[in-house]
């Protein structure tokens, strides 16, 4: 069978969909924290309780989309109408979330936790179907590698422009006597959360309007969770994926969602944060890179192996060179190298979840893309709720809330700051370097054999 070979043009038009879909994640995981605790003055208390709740449903949201996505059949596909359904209900959902339109007390309480909710159930929506497309396009090895590049290189695109551009843009649109003393407010992020939601649309339909759908398989059974949690349970790479590909990202949302602390409260300077994250996206850019370069080299599984050892060194100089010595222009030149990890790794994992929906049909008999593929956004969400755990723990043991009251950051708090976005990080990443050497095990002449059997199966049914 002779595999089809994705264009130029195709790949890219892909890609650009990941642009706004981060553009929504980057606004989510990154500043959601600090403009509830920062801006709008919630307690740490009530964050940390509701980021679980929301998980649990998550847990049953999740796979139940993928299960919907799998047995959607039309003229457009299965995946692409989801995407621009999925895409149009976010950017709304996105917009409210970051509005409190002047509510407070129990009411904003209830209203942050209904968008909250909903947020992760319209993200979902837009999230699988998009990820799941990539065993669609082709099953040429080499030419999905290179589509999970360009996609992850226009996702990292997206999450710079929100790190970048942010604390730059929010002063300029924040205006009324809620702004604080370092050029925020609530107004200001609601204007900017409405860009990028519109912005997310547009993206979108680029990628529909740029793409394909080739290899697609229908599944006709209807939804039960019976099914879901057979599909999860018969397929053991997905759940070592699911394990190690957690703790690694939680590590890197502590690092993306504390930074506007560090830099704003620790270092009394937030437009400081838009050269370290213009510099990490340049570290990952070239992250991106190497996954091309090694592979002429190395197995997908030794790359992946050196993305993650590179992302623990330059987390060590960050936290040395940040915290420890307070030298800000060597913790920002730290941040290309641990960035360069950390590319690398999100193109690797999106790699490894394609090579999971073969396995599931290699041993199982039965191809359920958008089910495993759901498991891509329920893990982000659960090392986000890691991320909280560790961030609004750490904050609400210093009294974090108090002191943004008094307008003072004591210096154990800013220690703490430091310690949880610099320091916690290269360990859950070693943890999870230390899974995957153990536990992966699609590689090899395993990884062979399934191609094998996937490529002779197509050209039988053709």
């Amino acid at each position: 069978m002779n595999d089809y070979k994705t264009t130029w043009r195709e790949k890219f038009g892909y890609g650009v969909g990941a642009i706004g879909l981060d553009l929504s994640y980057g606004m989510f995981y990154s500043y959601l924290s600090y403009y509830l605790s920062s801006v709008l003055g919630l307690t740490e208390g009530f964050l940390l309780l509701i980021t679980p709740l929301a998980r649990i449903w998550d847990g049953i949201n999740d796979p139940m989309m993928g299960t919907i996505v799998d047995s959607t059949k039309t003229k457009m596909g299965k995946y692409r109408p989801w995407i621009l359904i999925g895409a149009m209900s976010n950017a709304i959902v996105l917009s409210l979330l970051f509005t409190s339109f002047g509510m407070s007390g129990t009411k904003l309480y209830i209203y942050i936790a209904v968008m909250y909710v909903l947020w992760g159930m319209t993200n979902t929506m837009a999230d699988i179907p998009y990820w799941s497309m990539v065993p669609s396009f082709t099953n040429d090895p080499k030419d999905r590698n290179l589509v999970a590049t360009v996609a992850r290189t226009f996702s990292g695109i997206g999450q710079g422009l929100i790190s970048i551009l942010t604390p730059i843009i929010l002063p300029i649109l924040s205006s009324g006597m809620e702004t604080t003393d370092k050029g925020y407010s609530a107004s200001g992020f609601s204007k900017w959360a409405i860009i990028c939601g519109i912005a997310l649309v547009l993206f979108s339909l680029i990628c529909v309007l740029s793409t394909k759908e080739r290899h697609v398989v229908y599944n006709e059974e209807k939804f039960s969770f019976k099914k879901i949690f057979k599909v999860i349970a018969g397929n053991d790479q997905l759940v070592v994926f699911m394990i190690f590909a957690m703790i690694s990202n939680a590590g890197w949302y502590l690092t993306s969602g504390t930074a506007v602390y560090y830099f704003t409260d620790v270092l009394g300077d937030p437009t400081a944060q838009s050269l370290f994250s213009t510099i990490g996206a340049v570290g990952s850019a070239l992250g991106l890179v190497v996954i091309p370069i090694l592979s002429k080299k190395f197995s997908n599984r030794v790359i992946y192996q050196i993305s993650l050892s590179i992302a623990i060194i330059g987390y060590v100089m960050m936290f040395i060179f940040g915290p420890v010595l307070g030298i800000t222009i060597a913790l920002d030149l730290s941040y290309t190298v641990a960035s360069i990890g950390i590319g690398s790794m999100f193109v690797g994992q999106t790699i490894f979840l394609a090579d999971i929906v073969d396995y599931g049909e290699y041993k199982n008999g039965t191809r359920n893309e958008s089910i495993t593929f759901s498991m891509k956004g329920f893990l982000q969400k659960m090392a986000y709720t890691i991320q909280t755990i560790f961030l609004f723990g750490g904050l609400g043991m210093m009294n974090y809330n108090e002191q943004i009251l008094g307008g003072v950051i004591n210096s154990s708090t800013k220690s703490a700051i430091g310690i949880i976005c610099f320091a916690v990080p290269p360990v859950l990443i070693l943890i999870s370097l230390i899974i995957f050497k153990a536990k992966f095990k699609i590689h090899g002449e395993l990884r062979n054999e399934i191609h094998d059997y996937i490529s002779e199966k197509r050209a039988k049914a053709e």
